[in-house]
């Protein structure tokens, strides 16, 4: 073991120079001994003195370091650890010297360092051991060693050099978070819900099983690929909301999908997107939750009629045919003649069409083909190049250009003049379109929506309309009932503007008098919905009760209202009392009869006798 001192701290030496005892390991010189001997003399002892003040040094800068280092001989005794040590065993220096992993390490552990130290003396090369300790107060420490052989001057292996650090608390965090990991796997693995995770890239980083019962491919078929080049058999328009997240980092929530599989013609899928960020609150890509709602749909369309489609109120059959042709229109790219009174809500049929079809996150562009003339029109349709008339400072985009890859509405489009409809054909034929002085053509991709309260087929018959254009624009008509054709919505109309006007105005207005709903059943709404939804906006700002009485109603309405009642008030008021009428009030006054007469304005005996007229079952 002398050879072994020859490289690890002389713990002696140390503690003699601790004690100031250098000279006791040299013996006092004779007086008279020659010169030669007492120069050999002083030149060991300040030999000795340096090496001993080099060797604090050391053993000062090893006790200041945070990681354990210790040496251990052959026979697996300790012969020397740092301050770090110490504080890892939970032992002083003294108590640690001499011991062996018998004393600090049970069965089992102590194979795992028998088994490390023999490897390294072996082979002589250094290697990695984990293991546990056993403190003096009963408490474990897993330990990380790197164990590297000392040699001395001849090379030999004659013990070993440890340094580790205690890593009980990562192996804690590993634990958690291993045992973390594996439940969110199997959450993610059990869910039915298809979830796609991918990066800003747009790469697929993660995907659950249920992906490919919904998507037709497996998550091993996706993973590290981008996403549009993933084998999944359909029109990929749930990757548009995924770059729509990415691209603003936003969430899109329930978006309807029909995803065309070979395998699922008929497959209706909601689809969910989301930004991911990491703990540091880093972007770091988006994730898809697809729901296979194709059964949902299934039983909506045979279990109950549709209230709303988009932002379209009504439950009359003629809202149902139309809400039905909607859903057969919205992902075809066929354009659309909308007809219909002003204020059916032609625009809105126009944007759910647009927003329920692959084109709903690309731009949707209302022009008003009316309220300009044929130079401007044209001009705002095509767009123009500097110079090409007066006024034209500069080049100026055309709203097909801007509408390219989405949606456009030509409103009121029997109002446009012969030159614009012969330019408007050649765009519906062949996709192009001319900027005014540009003689370049440019191509679109534009669905076109065109809408009109003018009788299209009387103007043609009239030659102030091209029966061409006529009919290349009305390859399908979605014909919009006048609010006259479809009075028994007006409960769910009146209740749709209520709570837009509550919201608006900060108010909690409950709904209208039995009076005013039977005078908008029977008044002729020339204006129809938009009309409805000016005298809701009129009652509310001069309503300060919680119910809208006939009071607060326009004039027109107040005088159609007095001429009513000289006709026949009583009369009409009892016979206007529809079934829709009677189970609103009752959904308000949350099935208590006595409330709801009031609300209607008449007796509780009238109130069951029209429940029981109507056959209205109290229990739903």
């Amino acid at each position: 073991m002398d050879d072994h001192r020859n490289h690890s701290i002389d713990q002696s030496l140390l503690d003699d120079l601790g004690k100031g005892n250098v000279e006791s390991r040299h013996p006092t010189i004779p007086k008279d001994a020659p010169d030669d001997d007492r120069l050999i003399h002083e030149l060991e002892t300040k030999q000795e003195s340096s090496l001993l003040h080099a060797l604090r040094k050391y053993e000062i800068l090893i006790d200041e370091v945070e990681d354990s280092i210790g040496e251990v001989d052959l026979q697996g005794k300790i012969r020397f650890v740092n301050n770090a040590s110490c504080k890892i065993w939970g032992r002083t220096k003294e108590q640690l010297i001499g011991l062996t992993c018998k004393s600090y390490a049970d069965p089992l552990n102590q194979k795992i360092i028998i088994e490390a130290f023999t490897a390294v003396f072996k082979t002589g090369i250094p290697r990695q051991v984990t293991y546990e300790i056993i403190r003096m107060d009963g408490s474990r420490r897993i330990i990380e060693d790197s164990v590297s052989p000392l040699r001395n001057q001849n090379d030999a292996i004659v013990g070993f050099r440890a340094v580790g650090r205690d890593i009980t608390h990562r192996k804690m965090v590993e634990k958690e978070l291993t045992e973390h990991r594996t439940r969110l796997e199997a959450i993610f693995s059990s869910v039915k819900e298809a979830i796609i995770t991918v990066d800003v890239a747009f790469n697929v980083t993660e995907a659950n099983q249920a992906t490919e019962s919904i998507c037709s491919v497996t998550a091993q078929e996706m993973v590290g690929k981008a996403f549009m080049d993933c084998p999944m058999q359909c029109s990929k328009f749930c990757g548009d909301v995924l770059r729509q997240t990415l691209d603003k980092k936003s969430h899109i929530k329930e978006y309807r999908i029909e995803c065309g599989h070979t395998q699922h013609e008929e497959q209706l899928v909601s689809v969910t997107s989301a930004p991911l960020r990491d703990e540091n609150g880093e972007y770091r890509g988006a994730v898809l939750v697809i729901r296979d709602i194709s059964l949902i749909r299934n039983l909506e369309r045979e279990l109950r009629e549709r209230h709303q489609f988009h932002n379209m109120i009504g439950r009359s059959k003629k809202m149902q045919d139309i809400y039905r042709m909607m859903n057969d229109l919205a992902s075809l790219e066929t354009t659309v003649l909308i007809t219909g009174e002003s204020g059916t809500g032609k625009e809105l049929v126009a944007r759910a069409l647009h927003y329920s079809g692959q084109r709903a996150f690309k731009p949707f562009v209302a022009v008003n083909c009316s309220a300009l003339t044929e130079s401007l029109l044209e001009s705002e349709l095509f767009g123009h190049i500097k110079g090409a008339f007066t006024g034209a400072i500069k080049n100026k985009q055309g709203r097909f250009e801007a509408a390219n890859g989405g949606t456009i509405l030509l409103d009121e489009i029997g109002d446009i003049s012969p030159l614009v409809q012969l330019k408007l054909l050649r765009v519906l034929q062949e996709k192009i379109i001319e900027r005014v002085g540009d003689s370049e053509p440019m191509k679109v991709d534009v669905r076109v929506v065109a809408s009109t309260n003018k009788d299209l087929k009387e103007k043609v018959r009239r030659g102030e309309f091209r029966e061409d254009l006529y009919y290349r624009l009305k390859v399908v008509e979605v014909a919009l009932p006048s609010l006259r054709e479809r009075r028994e919505d007006l409960p769910l109309l009146i209740d749709h503007f209520c709570s837009i006007f509550n919201e608006r105005f900060h108010r909690t207005i409950e709904g209208v008098s039995q009076e005013v709903l039977n005078i908008f059943m029977h008044y002729p709404w020339h204006g129809n919905v938009r009309e409805l939804e000016h005298t809701m906006e009129h009652a509310f700002i001069l309503c300060r009760s919680s119910v809208i009485i006939s009071e607060h109603l326009p004039v027109e309405l107040q005088e159609f209202r007095l001429s009513e009642r000289s006709a026949g008030p009583k009369a009409t008021a009892l016979s206007a009392l529809t079934a829709d009428a009677i189970v609103h009030a009752l959904t308000k006054a949350r099935w208590n009869k006595t409330k709801a007469a009031s609300l209607l304005g008449i007796s509780r005996r009238t109130m069951h006798r029209k429940i029981s007229e109507f056959q209205i079952n109290p229990n739903i």
